[in-house]
């Protein structure tokens, strides 16, 4: 079976007022704004593995679709082939990721 890497670009980043407006819950001022790991524009590449300086915690929310787009699978709603859209599950500052094969 052959193994591809698999390039992580970051696409969207939300903030706690993105997801709740103007009823957020009641959180640490350091949660109010974007997650501080990442930033829009962001690439990565896991070559069948963590990569260097990205977020251990989105990684681990991620990593089954890495793990498909890896092994060559496609997800049958994108109409790319090799791409899929996820996301981490900070529920008060998600940030969303354009997954895709790298040949």
């Amino acid at each position: 079976m052959r193994e591809y890497d698999v390039r992580i670009t970051v696409v969207k980043m939300l903030s706690l007022k993105d997801v709740f407006g103007s009823s957020p819950p009641k959180a640490t001022a350091e949660t109010k704004s974007v997650c501080p790991k990442l930033k829009e524009g962001d690439t990565f590449v896991s070559k069948g593995g963590f990569p260097q300086a990205f977020c251990g915690w989105a990684f681990a929310d991620i990593q089954r679709d890495i793990a498909t787009i890896r092994f060559g699978g496609s997800y049958p709603w994108m109409q790319e082939e090799g791409v899929v859209y996820s996301s981490c599950t900070d529920g008060l500052r998600p940030v969303v990721f354009r997954l895709e094969r790298a040949i």
